[in-house]
């Protein structure tokens, strides 16, 4: 992000860093000052192609809790050359990758993990990557502006729902999140997939956007999506945080953010159109891939799957090797889930595991 957004994160959290982070600190203000030179350099180089970028198809947006399978389904849709996404270096660097994505994704190699820090999913500068990154880096509302300060963000799903922002604010989001798809267009003009689980809680908002958009939404067995999910949280607030979280609120935080998506996911979803989403179960997904893909073509009208189908068939093969991580249930969040979530348990088809 930009030195402008941010020095205003920081004293949104009243500059309360621990010692401890000062490191981090120091490493991420240097980086934003780049950041704000290599916007305008860019900004500058690209004016003509920006004042009229390609037109391309209403975006796919994969949709649905972390954790749930959006990365995967991310993954496989990015086999089929009739669409494009935003890579890790383009959504961490939404200002100015078309300046310097050639030169510094070589040049930062040694920086990218091979593995994400909460699973065993590759990671990688040109690797597909949520837009919600790309939003929070400028500097419009999100809920990932509290990866950086835990401690002094209130356990709030900020900027889930769009609906609770003030109207300058959601028009602010709007126009970012255009301008990056505008960016991303004069890159590479084919229809965009872009994969965001914060856009659960935001169809009505994406559809009146982009007619004709359409959403695949994944879900997972809510006992293994918690844990799942709280884990994430942690692991990123370990490695990207300015202060040391206490984990008092982490519960309470994914509790709050899965009721305010869903209950914004079932108030949108009468206003979409007929075969304007569809929606899978990540089990069936992975027992079996081919299918689950073909029947997500057809429903959504995506183009001819039999062209891709050698291709979905060959990952399918591949992820027969992939090992997800095991949790061991907590009866006290069993029994938590089993209230608070039971209404998505219902609807999905989920049950209680044996504690």
């Amino acid at each position: 992000m930009p030195l402008r957004v941010w020095f205003d994160l920081i004293r949104e959290n009243d500059w309360k860093i621990a010692p401890s982070r000062l490191g981090l600190l120091g490493t991420i203000t240097a980086a934003a000052g780049f950041n704000s030179l290599a916007e305008t350099l860019c900004r500058a180089r690209f004016s003509r192609q920006l004042a009229d970028p390609p037109a391309t198809d209403p975006p796919v947006f994969i949709i649905g809790h972390w954790r749930s399978g959006t990365t995967l389904l991310h993954e496989i849709l990015m086999l089929d050359d009739r669409f494009c996404c935003p890579s890790t270096f383009q959504c961490f660097a939404p200002g100015h990758f078309l300046l310097t994505e050639a030169f510094l994704t070589t040049t930062l190699a040694w920086i990218m993990p091979t593995k994400r820090p909460m699973d065993n999913v590759a990671a990688g500068w040109h690797r597909p990557q949520e837009d919600e990154f790309a939003l929070v880096n400028m500097g419009v509302p999100s809920p990932y502006r509290r990866m950086a300060f835990p401690e002094t963000t209130p356990a709030e799903p900020t900027a889930l729902d769009l609906e609770t922002l003030p109207a300058s604010d959601r028009d602010a989001w709007r126009a970012a999140l255009r301008g990056f798809l505008e960016m991303l267009a004069v890159r590479d003009p084919r229809r965009p997939v872009l994969k965001s689980p914060p856009h659960t809680a935001r169809m009505a908002v994406l559809a009146d956007m982009f007619p004709g958009a359409k959403f695949l939404h994944v879900v997972r067995d809510p006992f293994v999506v918690f844990p799942s999910t709280k884990r994430l949280w942690d692991s990123l607030h370990y490695v990207q945080a300015m202060q040391i979280d206490s984990g008092r609120e982490a519960e309470e935080y994914v509790f709050r953010c899965f009721d305010t998506m869903y209950a914004a996911f079932e108030r949108d979803r009468p206003k979409l159109a007929a075969g304007q989403l569809h929606e899978i179960r990540y089990e069936d997904l992975i027992a079996d891939p081919v299918a689950g893909m073909a029947d997500a073509y057809a429903k959504l009208d995506l183009g001819d799957f039999e062209r891709v189908r050698p291709a979905f068939e060959a990952q399918a093969a591949s992820m027969r090797k992939y090992q997800t991580n095991t949790y061991q249930h907590d009866p006290r969040i069993v029994a938590a889930i089993s209230q608070r979530w039971q209404p998505f348990i219902e609807r999905y088809g989920y049950n209680a595991p044996t504690v």
